[in-house]
C-alpha cells in the first residue's frame, strides 16, 4: 500500500504544481481567462500539461489505491511506478517542447506509457474480483 500512496501523492504534487504554474503564468501575462492560441506560448503549454494531467491523474490515483489496498503483485506495483514516471515524462514533453504543434519524443513516450499502464492497471483491477 505504501507504493500506491507514494505514487498517488506524486500525481497530486504534479497536478497541483502545474496548477500553480498556470496561475503564476496567467498573473505574469495578464491573461486571466481563456488560453493563448499559439502552441509555442509557454502559458498554452502549461495549460495543456495541467489539463492533460487533470484528465488522467484522478483515475490513475483511484486504480493505485484500489490495487494497493489488495496487497498487489510485484508487477502491479511496478506498473504503478512506471505510470507515474510516464506522467512526468509527458509533462516534461509538454513543457520542454518548442511547440505543441509538432510531436515530441517525451510526449509520445509519456502518452503511450500512460495508455499502456492504465490499461494494465484496469485489467489488474478486474483480476482482483
Amino acid at each position: 500500500m505504501q507504493v500506491a500512496i507514494v505514487c498517488t501523492a506524486l500525481l497530486g504534487v504534479l497536478l497541483f504544481a502545474l496548477g500553480l504554474s498556470v496561475s503564476a503564468a496567467r498573473g505574469r501575462s495578464g491573461l486571466i481567462g481563456g488560453s493563448p492560441s499559439d502552441p509555442a506560448d509557454p502559458l498554452y503549454k502549461r495549460i495543456r500539461a495541467h489539463g492533460n494531467t487533470s484528465e488522467y491523474a484522478p483515475m490513475l490515483a483511484v486504480l493505485f489505491l484500489l490495487l494497493g489496498e489488495r496487497n498487489p503483485a510485484v508487477w502491479v506495483t511496478w506498473t504503478m511506478i512506471i505510470a507515474v514516471a510516464c506522467r512526468y515524462l509527458l509533462v516534461a514533453g509538454f513543457l520542454l517542447s518548442p511547440t505543441l504543434a509538432k510531436p515530441h519524443p517525451l510526449r509520445f513516450v509519456g502518452a503511450a506509457g500512460t495508455y499502456l499502464t492504465g490499461i494494465v492497471l484496469c485489467v489488474a483491477a478486474f483480476l482482483i474480483l
